[in-house]
């Protein structure tokens, strides 16, 4: 009964493991997809605009 004892836990984790790929996989795209894709790319919109006006900024000094 040692072997059982040995493959459980290895068994149950890669149950567990493979049940949060299915999740994490039903999860992408849905409804909110668009609202996650539009508030990613408003992020990085502000994140190029700052990084163009420290850049511009320090040609300017």
């Amino acid at each position: 009964m040692d072997y059982v004892s040995a493959l459980v836990p290895p068994v149950v984790m890669a149950v567990f493991f493979i049940g949060l790929i299915r999740v994490i996989v039903k999860t992408q795209g849905g409804a909110n997809k668009a609202k996650e894709d539009a508030a990613v790319d408003a992020a990085l919109a502000r994140a190029e605009r700052a990084r163009q006006a420290s850049a511009s900024g320090k040609t300017e000094a």
